[in-house]
């Protein structure tokens, strides 16, 4: 008895099906793109000769040891307070009445030991070479939400929205026509100018008081 011929398998379409099915993914398939810190780096100023010398009561100084400890101004401080201290370091307005340092839109203590104006003040990192790498974001988020809580302040009194979210707005694209643009950049550095982020994480250089 004749055996019967096995049939062959035409590849040809399937090979077609898996390079359409590979076609698909590749163009259906979202990569998520891993995000950083949102934060801006502070504009290159002019090389000088001298270092710069800031006077005590200007310098507020952070400090996260090794075991991830806060110091602040020499004292223990949980995270959750560190917000609050720079906050009322920032918007002290120490300098007197009159002066050419005095800062008419603080609403700080005051203080004369404490810093002069928001152009003055300085926030200093400081941190050891073992700290953690969460400690160290940590820390970076509440300064920069410090400055952030009064640049929204002041640009609520000023313009009656919050700087940070017209930020967004402007990052993102949500912003029409280059006019529209300008206006409301000018308004943003307007308000960066009443609360410069001074953040420096090199060891300063103190002068009396």
């Amino acid at each position: 008895m004749a055996r019967r011929a096995t049939p062959e398998v035409n590849a040809g379409s399937m090979a077609d099906i898996a390079f359409l099915l590979l076609i698909f993914f590749l163009v259906t398939t979202t990569i998520e793109k891993d995000k950083g810190i949102a934060r801006q780096l502070p504009p290159k100023e002019p090389p000088t000769d001298e270092q710069v010398k800031i006077k005590e009561k200007n310098l507020f100084i952070v400090n996260v040891n090794r075991s991830d400890q806060l110091l602040v101004e020499e004292k223990l401080m949980e995270l959750k307070d560190l917000r609050q201290a720079a906050i009322a370091f920032l918007d002290n307005g120490g300098a007197s009445a009159g002066t050419a340092e005095y800062c008419d839109y603080c609403k700080g203590k005051r203080n004369p030991e404490s810093s002069d104006n928001p152009d003055k003040a300085v926030i200093s990192v400081q941190n050891d070479r073992l700290t953690s790498y969460k400690m160290y974001i940590a820390v970076q988020n509440e300064l920069v939400a410090a400055y952030n809580f009064l640049r929204d302040r002041e640009s609520e009194r000023l313009y009656g929205w919050k700087f940070t979210e017209k930020t967004k707005d402007l990052d993102e694209g949500k912003i029409k026509g280059e006019a529209a643009k300008e206006a409301l950049q000018e308004k943003l550095e307007t308000i960066q100018k009443l609360f410069p982020q001074k953040l420096s994480e090199a060891e300063p250089k103190k002068s009396g008081q």
